[in-house]
């Protein structure tokens, strides 16, 4: 692994590089297209500033993916190409579910969102899918606990957990998406977490992977910190939570996701409580919004504030992912 990480790495900062000299030209064209962001009546008061904000900035994030890995990987580098058949799994997974994503987010331009008995179904078979070519193309290890150096065999279940995460992870992440910058600090917290794990376990193009999302989101989130000049849309969202579950996947320490990814877990968690509460209580709720970050901003936090503290717990939380990975 000598010269690998410093490689990785260094990817990471030419990611970051063109995607921020590429962001500008995209933010002039969707701003031409008239893409604008639409803002639910029910959310915060102050969130209705934001409308007619460019959406659909996934696009920033999808396109210097794809390009880095598939382009500047063929580069021998070191000695060798990093583009691996493994790579190729989750470029599939990004292209696949944040062009979903985009058919939601142009149908949400025209007022008609796509339905959730559409989306949901197709989720889950894409998911479904790409579980099945982790099993029985890839065939990566099953899973990894904590303190077991030994690899747990699930059998014919890893198929269906394999799909219930990678659903989860990108719902999570979609969820997350609600102010200025946090879906975007979040993910990349996440990344470099894996980064580093995948560094620990030798996956030599897993790794390069990782950091280059990390280069992308941070340059993502040059155009997206508050007050934000473009939104990820489901375009972005959808797509870079699908592949953070199948980066989890892929380096078989899944079981740790729910930590590393702390702050996405406990939004989906409090919108699951909140309709639970809701309907139990009959008009009650447990929040004053769902999902959390609103209920924060609601308590007096300012935008930034929430972001930047939920920033600092992701960041921790991921800490403990890593050392949990190698204990």
């Amino acid at each position: 692994m000598t010269g690998e990480v410093p490689m990785a790495l260094s990817l990471g900062c030419i990611a970051f590089a063109l995607t921020v000299i590429w962001g500008s030209p995209l933010l002039r064209i969707l701003r031409y297209l008239g893409v604008g962001k639409q803002i639910r009546v029910e959310g915060p008061q102050r969130h209705q500033l934001k409308m007619g904000t460019p959406t659909m900035g996934g696009l920033l994030i999808v396109i210097p993916v794809v390009a880095v890995t598939l382009l500047l990987n063929t580069v021998p580098i070191l000695g060798r190409t990093l583009l691996g058949r493994s790579i190729l799994m989750p470029i599939a997974v990004l292209i696949a579910f944040s062009g979903l994503g985009a058919i939601d987010d142009l149908l949400g331009l025209k007022g008609r969102p796509m339905r959730a008995r559409v989306k949901f179904p197709l989720q889950i078979l894409v998911s479904v899918l790409v579980a099945i070519g982790l099993k029985y193309v890839l065939d990566v290890p099953n899973m990894y606990l904590p303190g077991v150096p030994t690899e747990l065999d699930l059998g014919i279940w890893y198929v269906p957990i394999a799909a219930f995460i990678i659903l989860s992870s990108t719902n999570a992440v979609n969820i997350t998406d609600g102010l200025d910058g946090l879906a975007g600090i979040i993910a990349a917290t996440a990344f470099a977490a894996y980064g580093m794990i995948a560094a620990l376990q030798d996956q030599v193009f897993l790794m390069p992977f990782c950091f280059t999302m990390v280069g992308v989101l941070f340059a993502f989130l040059w155009f997206n910190a508050h007050p934000a000049e473009l939104f990820m849309g489901d375009t972005g969202s959808l797509g870079v939570g699908a592949v953070l579950g199948v980066v989890a996947l892929m380096t078989a320490q899944w079981a740790i996701l729910p930590i590393i990814a702390i702050i996405p877990v406990a939004e989906t968690a409090s919108v699951i409580l909140q309709v639970a509460y809701f309907k139990l209580t009959k008009g009650k709720r447990l929040f004053k919004m769902a999902p959390l970050h609103h209920h924060f901003e609601l308590l007096g936090w300012s935008e930034t504030q929430v972001v930047q503290r939920f920033w600092l717990i992701a960041l921790m939380a991921a800490m403990i992912g890593v050392a949990l990975a190698v204990a």
